[in-house]
């Protein structure tokens, strides 16, 4: 029925094909992390790093993938400033097609010998009522710490295309395409949005060989100086004609100049003219993170569904 291997470029994009279907006629059943976009995202960025500590298992249903999961074992992560963290628990990103919900179990199951003796720790969606009894059935609880005023849980938030408002920079700065700038300038931007970070050259490279990257639906905003002020990828479902917003981040020093709001709307036409007609961009949720929240909500987001965080402890 499946088996157990390391997470490679084509078991994403059949990752990717499954959150398509989901998100044709069940958008609030995809997963945190699980989407057509965040895949290629985390996929890219971290396996030439990580990969030796992400285990997958797939579940077939007449050739078709029906349910998956992919574990992220204990590891070392290094940053650009310098500074290492150790990750101690074991995190599970997963999916299971709503007409083969039962095989959640099988995926608890697996994860719990995948994973180990250690603290691990889920996000399925706070709509899938199912799958959340299954999680307290197997023995995983509420992250009291995730729910808090500034926890960790996130919400994803969409918009139809149909008006735009036309994007407004200040003076002197400029819209720019990943592919126009080239890779420095597109690391450059994550870099100074998301400072520490284990972003690198590597890790950009790996993003751009996912079949669902496009240089030319990866914006970003050059300051006068020719600083990289802003920066947005913009994951196209053209099956869906949905696009995704990820990741989204602005230069400490250029923010509160409305780059963040020009770059969305930039984006959003550009997304249009692909032949996208909406949008998602995913959030934190909780009260202590308002930002973000503020910045999508300005442009015209509003919540679609988000995560009910779950924990179990070592043991």
């Amino acid at each position: 029925m499946g088996n157990v291997e390391l997470l490679t470029a084509e078991d994403v994009e059949l990752m990717q094909s499954l959150a398509q279907r989901i998100t044709a006629t069940r958008p609030d059943l995809v997963n945190g992390d699980a989407s057509y976009g965040e895949l290629a995202w985390n996929w890219g960025r971290g396996h030439v790093d990580h990969n030796a500590t992400w285990p997958r298992r797939l579940w077939f249903s007449g050739g078709e993938l029906v349910a998956w999961g992919w574990a992220q074992l204990p590891r070392r992560v290094r940053r650009n400033d310098g500074s290492v963290k150790d990750v101690t628990d074991a995190s599970l990103v997963h999916q299971v097609h709503p007409d083969h919900a039962g095989l959640i179990d099988d995926v608890i199951t697996w994860f719990d010998a995948t994973a180990g003796d250690v603290e691990r720790a889920v996000l399925p969606g706070a709509a899938d009522e199912f799958a959340l009894e299954r999680w307290a059935a197997h023995g995983y609880e509420t992250d009291p710490g995730a729910l808090g005023d500034n926890g960790t849980w996130t919400q994803l938030n969409e918009r139809d295309l149909a008006e735009i408002e036309e994007p407004v920079l200040p003076a002197g700065f400029r819209f720019r395409t990943a592919e126009e700038a080239g890779p420095a300038a597109a690391v450059e931007a994550h870099l100074a949005g998301w400072t520490p970070s284990a972003y690198t050259l590597a890790s950009y490279e790996g993003v751009r060989r996912t079949s669902a990257y496009r240089g030319d639906l990866h914006v970003l905003v050059e300051a006068p100086d020719g600083t990289m002020a802003a920066s947005a990828i913009l994951w196209l479902d053209e099956v869906n004609k949905t696009v995704e917003f990820e990741p989204v981040g602005t230069h400490p020093d250029h923010r509160r100049l409305g780059l963040g709001r020009a770059m969305m709307l930039h984006g959003m036409h550009r997304a249009r003219a692909a032949g996208a007609l909406h949008a998602t961009v995913a959030c934190l949720g909780a009260p202590g993170h308002p930002r973000a929240r503020g910045l999508y909500f300005g442009v015209g987001f509003r919540e679609l569904s988000r995560d009910a965080p779950l924990i179990k402890t070592a043991g």
